[in-house]
């Protein structure tokens, strides 16, 4: 396209003043640059725009036409240029969370936001801790909230809350008493998948303890987890926070392990060369402000 937003913003302060000389002085140019971009404007186009009359440059039958149609949408770009310089309650941002996370608290959070900003659109994909990082390192995402290690030189990360790991089972009798980690080492374990956040913590967390242990399955969801716990003697470590309720409701028991006390952090992740807009800094504090709060209440009431 030849035509340039310049020209065009030349040519409807033309039509509004009429003289160059008066266009040239509110735009802070020449009179003779005005009058090129108008020949410039005028030879694009093909044909002249304006009859010149009594040292004034009035529309003609042409000239009205093109107005027509371009007054409205250099209106609509002006208004564009706004929204993005002052608002920073409209536009997209791509979250991604890992399985925990996704699951038990950013959802809530990403609607709460969107019910108080309608124009804000927040776009949620779930994956493990790995598979988070990785997108946000390639740009696919603003943001990530995980619950694993990250150790990147291209992604910042910052504490958002503190979770803590428990080992559960259906089996009432491993849960009717107390033991140390490795003494059921041999026992059929359940674990996340390798990359998740919550594999990784336990298994660094008992590795001085516990040289093998006994995984006869991995499953890729924290909820297929819990659902294969209840039907069998299995073990797993899980979130706290994702069998809240199945521990209220006697479906799992946690199972009291003498000196293990294995908890991890929640973190938000983000490149370190990414733009970082009002929209991306209000959704971030808006979502570890309420992760914060919930991760606090949960604590509060377990005391």
């Amino acid at each position: 396209m030849k035509l340039t937003l310049r020209q065009i913003e030349i040519f409807l302060n033309v039509v509004e003043q009429g003289h160059l000389t008066n266009v040239a002085k509110s735009m802070g140019l020449s009179q003779s640059a005005v009058s090129m971009s108008i020949k410039e404007l005028e030879n694009i186009i093909g044909r002249p725009l304006f009859d010149r009359l009594n040292k004034k440059l009035i529309l003609n039958e042409v000239g009205r036409n093109f107005h027509q149609a371009v007054e409205p949408l250099y209106r609509k770009l002006e208004d564009i240029e706004y929204e993005f310089q002052n608002t920073e309650d409209k536009g997209t941002v791509r979250v991604g969370a890992s399985t925990t996370i996704v699951d038990y608290l950013i959802p809530p959070i990403a609607c709460r936001y969107m019910g108080e900003y309608p124009d804000v659109r927040v776009q949620l994909k779930e994956g493990n801790t790995l598979q988070i990082a990785e997108m946000v390192k390639q740009g696919e995402l603003d943001m990530g909230f995980v619950e694993g290690e990250v150790e990147d030189p291209d992604l910042i990360k910052e504490v958002i809350g503190d979770d803590e790991l428990i080992v559960v089972t259906a089996n009432k009798e491993i849960a009717g008493r107390s033991w140390y980690i490795d003494e059921l080492a041999d026992q059929r374990w359940v674990l996340r998948e390798e990359g998740s956040g919550t594999r990784a913590v336990f298994l660094d967390y008992i590795k001085e303890k516990v040289p093998r242990l006994n995984i006869f399955m991995e499953l890729g969801h924290t909820e297929s987890i819990k659902s294969l716990m209840k039907s069998g003697k299995a073990l797993t470590c899980i979130s706290a926070l994702a069998v809240s309720e199945e521990l209220e409701e006697g479906i799992l028991h946690k199972v009291n392990l003498k000196n293990f006390d294995c908890r991890r952090h929640f973190y938000a992740i983000y490149h370190k060369d990414k733009y970082r807009s009002d929209l991306f800094y209000k959704f971030l504090e808006f979502s570890k402000t309420l992760i914060g709060e919930s991760m606090e209440c949960r604590g509060c009431g377990k005391d």
